[in-house]
Formats: C-alpha cells, sequence, structure tokens
C-alpha cells in the first residue's frame, strides 16, 4: 500500500505493529521483528537462500536495511563461528516468515533473540516478494522501520505516516557517503599461516587495509601461507612499507567510492611502487578510481549468493557471492590504456563482467602487477567458484619476489 491509498492510513496500523516506510511513500505494515524502535537506512535486498549471519555481520551492509528475498529466514539459528565480524552491521532487516523453531546442531540461540541482543530493529510478515520487485523497478532508496515508541507521539497517539514519511526524508542518502572509517579496525592486527604452513616462515606478507573486511577473507590468504596484517583504513603508504609488505589488498568495504578519495591517493602509491595489488568489491571500485575510471550507483545492486559471471579470459562461468550498490564504468572488449595521467599505468582490460546485465566484475592490469574483482571469492556462505584468485595473488606475489632477487 502507500501514501495515497488512503486518508485515514493512521488506522490501518497500531502500535503492536512495524511500520516500513519507503522514501517514495509505500507503506509496508507487520510484525516487529528482533528489537523495537525505529531505524533508517538505504532498503536494499539480498537473493541468498543461506548465510543470512553472514549477511547481517558483512560491514558493506553499514547503513542498510536488508530485505532478504528467500522466505523462511533463522531456520538454523546462530552460532559463533559463522559472522564475518564482531557486530551485525544491518541498520535494518525484512523478512517474509521468521522460523518459529531453530533447528541446528551448531546452533547456539535464535536469530530473533540475537537481533533484539544487538538492538537490530526489524519487522516480519509482509508481502516481500511485492516489496522487491517494486525495489527493482523504482530502485533502491531510504527508508525506516518504526515499532513500538517510535509510532506513539509524546501524547500517545498514533504517529501518521505523513510524520514517518518526513523522518525518512531527513535522513543523508548513500550517494556521497564515504563510510570506511565507521567500519575499520582502529589498530592493526596479524593473522599468521594457517593449516598445512603453521608455524612456517610466510610465503608473502599481505597489507590488508580493513575498509570493512570480513574475516574470511585473510583467513583464505593466511590459509595459503600469508602472513596477513589487516591495517586500519586511515593507514599511510609508510604504514604498508613499514610492516614488510610484499604485497597490497584492499577489502570489500561500504559507501560511495567517488567520496573515497583519500584511499585512492593511497593505492596509487602502491601502483607507483609496483607492490603487488588485489581489491575485492570495494577494492575493485578503488583500483578502477585509481586507473582513472569513473564509478556510478546501480540502480539496485547485485547481493547474494547466486550471481553469474563470466571471467573474460577464460570463458568459464562463475557463480558468485555479491554485495555492492557502485561499480566501475570501464570499457568491455579489448584493453585500453588507464586514463589516469595519459596511460601512466598501462594497459588495462575489464577481466570479468556479470551475465545478468554486463556490469564490470573484474579488473586487470597488464603492465603492472594489479588485480581485481568487484564480487567475493572468500563466500564464507558459498559458492567457492572463485577462489582460484587467492592463489592468484599468492603467484604474483612470489613472481615479485622472485623478480627482485634477481634484480
Amino acid at each position: 500500500m502507500s501514501l495515497n491509498d488512503s486518508v485515514t492510513l493512521t488506522e490501518q496500523y497500531s502500535a503492536e505493529d512495524a511500520v516500513l516506510v519507503l522514501e517514495d511513500g509505500q507503506i509496508y505494515v507487520g510484525r516487529p521483528y528482533g528489537a523495537h524502535g525505529e531505524t533508517f537506512g538505504e532498503i536494499v535486498f539480498a537473493t541468498a537462500m543461506t548465510g543470512y549471519q553472514e549477511t547481517l555481520t558483512d560491514p558493506s551492509y553499514d547503513r542498510q536495511i536488508v530485505v532478504q528475498t528467500f522466505p523462511h529466514i533463522g531456520d538454523t539459528g546462530v552460532n559463533t563461528e559463522d559472522p564475518e565480524s564482531s557486530k551485525i552491521w544491518v541498520s535494518g532487516y525484512v523478512v517474509r516468515e521468521p522460523s518459529p523453531v531453530v533447528s541446528n546442531w551448531r546452533a547456539q540461540g535464535s536469530l530473533d533473540e540475537e537481533l533484539v541482543r544487538q538492538g537490530i530493529v526489524g519487522i516480519s510478515d509482509i508481502d516481500t516478494r511485492k516489496l522487491v520487485r517494486h525495489l527493482r523497478s523504482a530502485g533502491v532508496m531510504r527508508a525506516g522501520i518504526f515499532s513500538g515508541e517510535a509510532l506513539l507521539s509524546e501524547a500517545g497517539t498514533l504517529v501518521p505516516p505523513a510524520a514517518l514519511l518526513a523522518r525518512v526524508g531527513e535522513q543523508p542518502p548513500m550517494a556521497g557517503a564515504n563510510l570506511s572509517a565507521e567500519v575499520s579496525t582502529q589498530e592493526h592486527y596479524v593473522i599468521e599461516p594457517t593449516g598445512d604452513f603453521a608455524g612456517k616462515e610466510p610465503v608473502a606478507t599481505v597489507a590488508a587495509l580493513d575498509l570493512g573486511i570480513k574475516s574470511m577473507t585473510p583467513h583464505r590468504l593466511a590459509e595459503r601461507g600469508c602472513r596477513v596484517v589487516v591495517m586500519p583504513m586511515q593507514s599511510t603508504f609508510a604504514d604498508i612499507e613499514a610492516v614488510g609488505a610484499t604485497g597490497v589488498f584492499f577489502s570489500n568495504g561500504p559507501g560511495d567510492p567517488a567520496a573515497a578519495d583519500d584511499t585512492v591517493a593511497l593505492l596509487r602509491q602502491v601502483l607507483d611502487a609496483h607492490i603487488p595489488f588485489f581489491g575485492i568489491c570495494f577494492g575493485n571500485q578503488i583500483l578502477g578510481r585509481a586507473l582513472g575510471f569513473g564509478t556510478y550507483k546501480l540502480k539496485f545492486g547485485h547481493r547474494g549468493v547466486n550471481q553469474p559471471v563470466k571471467d573474460l579470459t577464460t570463458g568459464k562461468v562463475e557463480v558468485t557471492a555479491h554485495n555492492h550498490g557502485f561499480a566501475v564504468d570501464a570499457p568491455i572488449g579489448e584493453p585500453v590504456l588507464a586514463p589516469y595521467q595519459d596511460g601512466k599505468y598501462g594497459r588495462v582490460r575489464v577481466s570479468h563482467i556479470d551475465l545478468n546485465d554486463n556490469v564490470v566484475e573484474g579488473l586487470e592490469c597488464l603492465d603492472i602487477p594489479a588485480f581485481s574483482v568487484q564480487y567475493h571469492p572468500e563466500a564464507a556462505a558459498g559458492p567457492h567458484d572463485a577462489s582460484y584468485l587467492f592463489d592468484r595473488f599468492v603467484d604474483r606475489m612470489r613472481q615479485a619476489a622472485t623478480t627482485q632477487a634477481q634484480a
């Protein structure tokens, strides 16, 4: 329903309900799920059937209200092993039908209880299919979820929908938002080699800039023999040099890459030094900007674990995990000179594309050791079609070390 459907819409929800209000005036009435109160953010949808705990704890969802397209959420509860960070980052949560029971041998609690514990305001029992169809048509936008006291005025009367809509309109848009500082670590920490490489001399030392990094990413590098030094987003090139980095990694993260000028400048210093570079998601967008390409906001983005991506080198199609609302504007086809400073960084090509809409999903520099992908090869919740990219990064660092030793 929308605000234009009825002038007496206040009669259609009560203080016991939860109300979702979209920036364009659409309103959905359901039941409170998780904490009661009010929350705001850009409303987006995720198409994954599994991995809701990884979704909730992905820092890339900072300031976003997430709609799960899969109708049944919460069946397997929550545990302390699956989170991708130290907390839930979504600003709000929208589901069709929460599971009434938890059934999994690893469960240590219910999702509803965890949402309450962390103060995440949500809504359930609404037509998420209708909502997602609307977002696909109109595009993602600002929204708010209201329940409990947030629906009542000081006089104890229901707040009218026009007033709720006005509160939504007061929120800042995602375009132009520089959010990495909100989600980045404040101090560096080290992940040592694991598995077969545990206790051995690292094959490489990676300086990983935390722009909203997920915990599985340094683990994927550590299990390949790398020592990973995770660093705050405010780190300088001198900080990278100080840890003896033989490779640099820029992580996923929230916000608009067009607002991340300092991070772009840092990456250009890395490229100037010819240190092997690998970027994921936000890191891909930062590489695109460093090379001189633009970025733009997608209508509704890619979020989920079932996105088909084509590797233009091999022709292989990978099923991949995504979480992004911005993309790199680069030409698909033959390699081109990177636009920055009349081709200072040499030739670059688009290495991967999304088969749903031809969005750029990867960049590869041909004259300097740098590459990136827009999707998530670490994919804790699966799939793992793209895990070979970590092997490629390790190979690049080994090649660079060999070349340096022979020089």
